[in-house]
């Protein structure tokens, strides 16, 4: 934990971009390691094992989150009160120098839309600086498949981005 719970808390953080929840599942993440220990096959690298657990949790969680927000609607139909996380406070990662909080946030913004797998390839290569291989082997595909990922990702980010600031100029 002391080797490798601020490089989870980071990628969990930057995958969810709450501070809380992502305090929360990387201790959920350290307590399945912990658990899970004695399935760790030693051909793999541990920082590798560890980092998909890490992205897992934190798709599952957004998936669980997403459920409950499209169940949401229901509530107030059977008089029942709503509550759900409304809206969205603003993202600063810690990692950012202050000059570049508000840039920061948007671009957080932007990469939370990005489809899962965009998103995990995204933040595990440009935001962690994990290679290509190293990526591959954490969500399960091959190299060729997460350039092809990344390359995906940047094209939906330089659109959403460039559409933002040419609203915002």
């Amino acid at each position: 934990m002391h080797e490798y719970g601020d490089r989870v808390f980071n990628t969990v953080l930057s995958i969810l971009q709450h501070q809380e929840n992502a305090e929360d599942i990387a201790q959920e993440v350290f307590t399945e390691v912990f658990q899970s220990i004695k399935n760790f096959k030693e051909g793999s690298k541990l920082s590798t094992w560890i980092y998909r657990i890490a992205v897992t949790k934190s798709l599952e969680f957004i998936r669980k989150k997403n459920r409950k927000k499209r169940a949401g609607f229901l509530l107030p139909l059977f008089g029942m009160e709503e509550t759900l996380e409304a809206g969205s406070t603003p993202f600063y990662h810690p990692g950012v120098i202050m000059e570049n909080k508000q840039r920061s946030a948007v671009l957080f913004k932007a990469i939370a839309r990005l489809p899962e797998n965009q998103q995990a390839c995204f933040i595990l290569n440009k935001v962690e600086g994990l290679g290509y291989a190293e990526v591959a082997e954490i969500i399960g595909k091959p190299v060729s498949a997460v350039e092809s990922l990344l390359v995906r990702a940047r094209q939906n980010l330089q659109k959403w981005l460039g559409d933002y600031y040419k609203e915002n100029e």
